[in-house]
């Protein structure tokens, strides 16, 4: 029996978006994103919101945000590589802190300011109860992160080749493998170049595919995490899953099973 590991919906392909900062751009880039179905991650200082006209206010963040994910950024955007992991520490559970205390829930992913971070900041982020931290570097592949925090994206969405790549993407159709798109940026950028149409054309693109599963970072970590801690008898042809969460499954090419949490699934039923 040949089982594969599938997106939820039994997709191979996914669509996920970051940007920083919380800047007062964001509310038009959300509104970009609402329109086509598409989700993002904001990731924000919540020591610098009240301190900079450019920025949301804390009174904003739960409702513009709301069905997309709030992630850390620190507290002050410092380089935190150059940091004492005393002030690190400081700064990471601050920001955490405040975030959850205006959206209501837990806050679990970063983004590293200035794209800064070493080992010791990777492994302190862990014990802290960060899932994942993103960098500034590019791959311009599509492959699932293999260290969650030190995911690098896709792509910038001003890479001259943004939507060459999402041509490719959208077009994929090999289902053995698992692909991600993970475009970055700050929306600022698109005032500062003056290019709104970049992002708009990107997302009216790709939005609104049956084949792309659209989901923020964390969405992302926790599923791929359930579908790690799934339990396969001995022959392949059964199934526990202890999570909360439900697992998708590609049976011998033929059918796909939503192995949903708590359940024992007969894959030949």
């Amino acid at each position: 029996m040949k089982v594969y590991i599938c997106f939820p919906g039994g997709k191979a392909k996914a669509l996920t978006m970051s940007y920083d900062d919380g800047k007062i751009q964001d509310e038009r880039l959300v509104e970009i994103f609402n329109k086509n179905g598409i989700k993002g991650t904001f990731n924000i200082n919540y020591g610098l919101m009240e301190k900079d006209e450019r920025r949301l206010k804390a009174d904003r963040i739960a409702t513009l945000y709301k069905g997309h994910e709030v992630a850390t950024h620190c507290m002050t955007h410092p380089t935190i590589e150059r940091c004492p992991l005393v002030e690190v520490a400081t700064e990471i559970l601050e920001d955490r802190k405040g975030l959850e205390s205006i959206t209501g829930g837990l806050v679990r992913g970063h983004a590293y300011p200035n794209g800064s971070y070493s080992e010791e900041i990777k492994q302190l982020f862990k014990q802290l109860g960060i899932a994942y931290a993103r960098t500034v570097k590019v791959t311009h592949d599509y492959a699932l992160p293999t260290d969650p925090l030190e995911w690098n994206a896709t792509c910038h969405h001003n890479d001259p080749d943004l939507m060459k790549m999402a041509e490719f993407f959208a077009n994929f159709q090999k289902k053995q493998y698992l692909k991600l798109m993970y475009v970055w940026g700050h929306s600022y950028e698109f005032d500062d170049r003056d290019n709104w149409n970049v992002i708009e054309e990107f997302c009216e693109y790709m939005g609104g595919r049956e084949d792309i599963w659209y989901a923020t970072n964390i969405e992302i970590i926790d599923y791929m995490e359930a579908a790690r801690n799934l339990k396969f008898s001995g022959n392949n042809e059964a199934v526990y899953n202890p999570s909360a969460q439900s697992v998708w499954l590609a049976v011998n090419d033929k059918k796909y099973v939503e192995v949903k949490g708590g359940a024992y699934v007969d894959l030949n039923a």
